[in-house]
C-alpha cells in the first residue's frame, strides 16, 4: 500500500464510530450494503488499521511513563500522566487508561464485521483466493494485536470475537486470560498460514502486516505467558513456553527478511523507514486531509525544547523527565544516549537541566500542523527480537548456549559504540541492554513485568529516585491498570474493578 492508503478510511462509515464497548463499529444494515467490492474489503481493513494510529502514543503514556525510565511528578499533579507514574490509585477515569480500553475495543469490533463479511461477501466480491486469504490474515493479525495490547494493560477483558449488539455487549463479562490467549494465538497461526514475507508484497501493499511479522508476536506472546503470575490474573501464567518462543523467533532470523543495520540512528531515519532491521511498523504520511500523520515523536517532548529552537509548540506541555538511574546506566560513549535523549536546554533566559527523550524528533521534519508528523513508528524490530531469543536462553530454552548470548548482547552494544565486551550475561545485564537500546520505546514497563522483577525494581526505584516523595507506594497490583470507570458504570456490576484501585 501506498503510505497514505493505510489510514485512508470510509469517513463516514467508519471514522466517526463511539468507542464504547456498547458499540458496533459498522451497523449491520450498512455492512450488508457497503461490501461487495475488492476496493469496500480494502477500505475496510484499512479502517482496521486505523485503530492502531494511537498506539505509539499509549506506549509513551502507559509503558515508558509507568516505567522507571521516567520521573514524571514535576508538575504539580495537574498532568494526566502523573497519576500513571506515581501509581495512583485514582485513574480510572484517567484518559490514557480509557483510551487504551476504547481504542483497542473499536480495533477488534471492526475485526470481527470484517470477519463475518468476508466469509459472507468475501467469494464473490474477491476472486484472488490469495488476496481474499491475506486479507483474513491481515484482520486476524490485528484482533490478536488488540486483544494481547488489552491483556497486558487490563488481565481479564470481555472476549468478543463476533459482532455484537450494544444490549448483547452490556451483558458480556471479563474473560479469563486464559481464553484470550486461546483466540490470540488461534488467530496468529491462521495469520502465519495466510500472509506473505514482506519481500512478497507489491510495492502498493508494503508496510501491511506480514507473515514474519506475526511469528514474532507469536513469540512474545509465549513469552509474555512465561512470566511468572505475580498472584494477579494479568499477562503471566508462569507456562514456560521459551522453547516455543525461540522457534518462532528462528523462523524469522532463517528467513533472511531482516539484518542490524549498523548505525543506531540510521533505525529512526525518516528518510530511511521500512529498513531491514524493520519486522512490523504502524504506518503515518504527513499532507494528507484529512490528516493522517503521526504525534508520537513529540509525546515526550516539553514544548518549551521546541520554543527554543524558534519552532512551534507541539504538544507535549511540559517535560517527563529522565529518571537518573537511567541516565547513569549509560557509558559515556554510548551513542543511544546521545540520539536518544536531549540533557537540558535554554528557553527565555531559563536554563532547563533536566533531560527528556528526543529519540523520534528530526528538527528538520517538523510539520506545519503538530497532529500530522511524517515518521512510522517501529512496533518490532529486529534487534528486540535478537535480545528477546537471548532472553529466552537465560529461562532455559533447549538448542542455544550461553555464548550465543553473549554475541548478541555485544553485537549490540558495539553498534551503540561500546568497545569492552561482556562475557557470561546474566538476566540482569540483558535487561539493562534492553533498557538502553529501547529507551522511549514503551517496552522496559513489559520487560520488567515479564522479568518477574517489577515489584523490586520498582520499589528500590522509587526510594532511590523520589527524593521529594511524590509517589504512591508500590504494590503489585499495579502491574495492571484500572477498568475505566465509564465501563463500570455503563454495565453495573456487570465487572469486578482490578485489585489495588
Amino acid at each position: 500500500m501506498k503510505k497514505l492508503s493505510i489510514f485512508l478510511l470510509i469517513a463516514g462509515l467508519l471514522g466517526s464510530c463511539k468507542m464504547d464497548l456498547d458499540q458496533q463499529p459498522i451497523s449491520n444494515a450498512t455492512s450488508d450494503t457497503y461490501f461487495k467490492t475488492t476496493n469496500d474489503f480494502v477500505q475496510g481493513l484499512n479502517a482496521i488499521y486505523n485503530s492502531t494510529r494511537g498506539y505509539p502514543d499509549r506506549l509513551m503514556n502507559l509503558s515508558e511513563t509507568r516505567s522507571d525510565n521516567l520521573y514524571a511528578v514535576s508538575d504539580g499533579g495537574v498532568r494526566d500522566w502523573e497519576g500513571i507514574n506515581s501509581f495512583h490509585k485514582t485513574i480510572a477515569s484517567n484518559p490514557y487508561v480509557i483510551e487504551a480500553w476504547q481504542t483497542n475495543f473499536n480495533g477488534i469490533f471492526r475485526v470481527n464485521n470484517y470477519l463475518e463479511q468476508l466469509e459472507a461477501n468475501g467469494a464473490t466480491a474477491i476472486s484472488d483466493v490469495n488476496l481474499r486469504n491475506r486479507m483474513e490474515g491481515e484482520a486476524r493479525f490485528m484482533r490478536a494485536f488488540f486483544y494481547f495490547d488489552l491483556i497486558r494493560y487490563f488481565g481479564k477483558v470481555p472476549l468478543i470475537d463476533k459482532v455484537v449488539s450494544a444490549s448483547q455487549a452490556k451483558n458480556i463479562g471479563r474473560s479469563n486470560v486464559e481464553e484470550l490467549y486461546a483466540l490470540i494465538i488461534e488467530d496468529l497461526n491462521k495469520a502465519i498460514n495466510a500472509l506473505p514475507a514482506p519481500s512478497a508484497y507489491a510495492a502498493v501493499d508494503k508496510g501491511r502486516v506480514n507473515k514474519y511479522a506475526a511469528k514474532m508476536l507469536l513469540g512474545l506472546v509465549y513469552m509474555t505467558r512465561s512470566g511468572p503470575t505475580l498472584g494477579i490474573e494479568g499477562a503471566g501464567l508462569n507456562s514456560n513456553e521459551w522453547a516455543k518462543a525461540v522457534e518462532q523467533f528462528n523462523e524469522v532470523i532463517n528467513s533472511n527478511e531482516f539484518s542490524l543495520l549498523t548505525s543506531y540512528n540510521s533505525i529512526f531515519d525518516y528518510g530511511n523507514e521500512r529498513n531491514k532491521e524493520v519486522v512490523f511498523n504502524i504506518e503515518y504520511s504527513s499532507g494528507a486531509n484529512p490528516v493522517v500523520g503521526a504525534t508520537f515523536p513529540w509525546v515526550l517532548v516539553p514544548d518549551n525544547w521546541f520554543n527554543s529552537l524558534g519552532l512551534a509548540t507541539q504538544g507535549g506541555l511540559t517535560i517527563r523527565p529522565v529518571s537518573d538511574d537511567l541516565l547513569q546506566s549509560y557509558d559515556a560513549s554510548d551513542s543511544r544516549r546521545t540520539f536518544s535523549i536531549q540533557q537540558g536546554y535554554t528557553y527565555g533566559n531559563v536554563a532547563e537541566t533536566r533531560s527528556f527523550i528526543k529519540k523520534f524528533v528530526d528538527v528538520t521534519k517538523v510539520p506545519a500542523n503538530r497532529m500530522d508528523w511524517p515518521i512510522n513508528y517501529i512496533v518490532f524490530r529486529y534487534s528486540d527480537l535478537l535480545l528477546l531469543k537471548a532472553e529466552c536462553i537465560l529461562n532455559g530454552a533447549p538448542g542455544a548456549i550461553q555464548t550465543d548470548v553473549d554475541a548478541v548482547v555485544n553485537q549490540i552494544r558495539k553498534r551503540a559504540g561500546l568497545t569492552a565486551e561482556l562475557t557470561n550475561v546474566t538476566k540482569s545485564q540483558l535487561m539493562d541492554e534492553r533498557r538502553r537500546e529501547f529507551v522511549g520505546e514503551g517496552l522496559r514497563w513489559f520487560d520488567l513485568v515479564r522479568s518477574g522483577n517489577v515489584e523490586s525494581v520498582m520499589k528500590a526505584w522509587i526510594t532511590k529516585e523520589d527524593v521529594a516523595k511524590q509517589m504512591s507506594d508500590f504494590q503489585v497490583n499495579y502491574v495492571l491498570y484500572p477498568v475505566p470507570q465509564s465501563e463500570l458504570d455503563n454495565s453495573p456490576g456487570l465487572y469486578t474493578q482490578n485489585p489495588g484501585y
